[in-house]
């Protein structure tokens, strides 16, 4: 894994200096380093914490949105000063549709083009779940990556179709995150209470997450085997990144991305998406 990805908003600032204290022994030539912009860090008030994001760490810190170009360019400084690096090879527009959109698109991206070519980075583009808006930020032109999180996987596909179709044509790198759609697809037994968009797996989701891992097992592989190589048989899709909190999730990944994949079972895959859009399509029609 020669790949790396944090943000400010990941553990208020948590992630960024624990990757950078990791990373430092490290020839800086030997991976690449991506981080975000977009949420700056402000002082908190210290006595709680930040569990209302799901971060278990205390609230010295608060989330201030902030799209142009002197707020993407301090966030940049910032985030350098806590990974402790002299760079950041890729810098994304984080979640533009949660903030401010429309000073993301007339401030941040711009400047994000200008930070590149001034050598701050080496490439730029934004993450995002938002399809729709992924596909207007392709078209801006701006871009060398987009981040899409959850909307290409294993067992969802349709809403990405538009994005990667002009990432495709504009030479735009994607990176595939969520490929497990936040817990549905993570394990080859599907639980009840499996989580999909970090919240409780509705029927539909979870009748066909276990329709793919009998699909898998007939193949003589697993689900998560299948759902962390899938999107990587895209064109446009340069990486998958994967959130990892144990030196057991690392090495079961390492496994997964490295198992051999009978041909037959994506085209097996195949026949259920096809199968998939038909429904949809008759759904649409009635």
């Amino acid at each position: 894994m020669r790949y790396f990805d944090t943000a400010p908003h990941y553990g208020l600032g948590t992630s960024e200096r624990r990757l950078g204290a990791l990373l430092a022994p490290y020839p800086r030539e030997e991976y690449l380093l991506s981080t975000k912009v977009g949420r700056l860090l402000r002082p908190g008030p210290g006595t709680g914490d930040d569990m209302a994001n799901a971060f278990a760490v205390p609230d010295r810190h608060v989330r201030e949105w902030d799209f142009s170009e002197a707020g993407v360019r301090r966030s940049h400084e910032e985030s350098l000063e806590r990974l402790g690096l002299d760079r950041a090879d890729i810098l994304l527009a984080h979640d533009p549709e949660e903030g401010p959109t429309e000073q993301a698109f007339a401030e941040g991206l711009p400047a994000l083009a200008r930070m590149r070519e001034e050598g701050l980075a080496r490439a730029v583009g934004v993450g995002s779940k938002d399809a729709r808006l992924l596909t207007r930020a392709v078209r801006t032109g701006l871009l060398d990556l987009v981040m899409l999180s959850g909307r290409y996987t294993l067992l969802e596909q349709a809403g990405a179709r538009e994005p990667l179709a002009e990432c495709e044509a504009r030479g735009v790198g994607v990176i595939a995150v969520s490929v497990f759609n936040s817990g549905l697809l993570a394990r080859h037994q599907v639980p009840e209470d499996a989580t999909y968009e970090y919240a409780q797996a509705p029927g539909e989701p979870l009748e066909r997450a276990r329709e793919l891992a009998d699909l898998a097992e007939h193949h003589g592989v697993t689900l998560p085997d299948l759902a962390v190589q899938y999107p990587l048989r895209h064109p446009a899709v340069r990486s998958v990144a994967l959130g990892m909190r144990t030196a057991a999730q690392v090495s079961s990944n390492v496994a997964r991305m490295s198992a051999p994949i009978p041909e037959a079972a994506w085209e097996d895959v195949a026949r259920l998406e096809a199968d998939a859009e038909g429904g949809e399509a008759a759904d649409v029609a009635r």
